[in-house]
């Protein structure tokens, strides 16, 4: 429908006309700036997006690091047992050893000739004793040869006993002594060479440790260290 604004009696058509351009184009520009806004939250999430999913690289390393390399190694050997003989306090402990051992020894020999005399008593007189006796002569036979053994296993635990006492000291002294070259020679550890566990040892990373326990040994003996 079209309108010619001309006349007094065509003026209202225009103005109508007018009012509804008006509106027009304020909905148009409503329109408009959704669909700029819309295109700018699409475009701000795209970025987001693509700025989350994107991949850190990480900064190449520097090829010229210096890696620390541990302390070469230090080990010396020795012979335990060897150096333990040598020991003049394992000798004295030999010597005290072996003056129990013959005191045991002469209590048993003394109880097994009581034994044998018994014994030989009791065949003698067997055919004579009267039965009472005879039961009698038996039993005391008996309890002698128990007794007997019952001494003998006693000495026998009695020495060991005797002799783990007297060594713990003279052993002692020696731990201590290859502890104190061990420390200050700065091995790492310390060989015991006497099982023969280990029938090579590199001369390069191990020594003879047997020289400085020995000086160690006379150091102690001295009160020193």
């Amino acid at each position: 429908m079209s309108y010619i604004c001309s006349g007094r009696w065509r003026r209202w058509p225009c103005a109508a006309w007018s009012v509804v351009s008006v509106q027009n184009f304020i909905v148009m520009t409503k329109h408009l700036l959704l669909f700029t806004l819309a295109l700018l939250g699409c475009g701000l999430e795209a970025a987001s997006q693509s700025d989350s999913s994107a991949v850190a690289v990480p900064a190449p390393m520097d090829s010229t690091v210096m890696v620390p390399t541990s302390p070469a190694l230090r080990f010396g050997h020795f012979r335990y047992d060897s150096l333990l003989h040598a020991m003049p306090e394992y000798g004295a402990m030999e010597v005290r050893m072996k003056q129990l051992r013959e005191r045991y020894n002469e209590e048993i020999a003394y109880s097994e000739l009581t034994f044998k005399r018994q014994f030989a008593e009791f065949l003698e007189g067997q055919k004579r004793f009267p039965e009472n006796i005879l039961l009698k002569r038996q039993r005391d036979l008996q309890q002698a040869m128990e007794r007997s053994i019952a001494f003998r296993h006693e000495a026998d635990s009695m020495l060991t006993a005797a002799r783990t006492e007297m060594e713990r000291p003279v052993r002692d002294m020696l731990n201590q002594a290859i502890r104190l070259v061990g420390l200050e020679r700065k091995y790492t550890c310390i060989v015991n060479t006497d099982s023969g566990q280990m029938p090579f040892l590199h001369p390069d990373a191990c020594e003879d440790a047997t020289p400085y326990i020995t000086e160690k040994l006379i150091l102690l003996r001295s009160g020193k260290r």
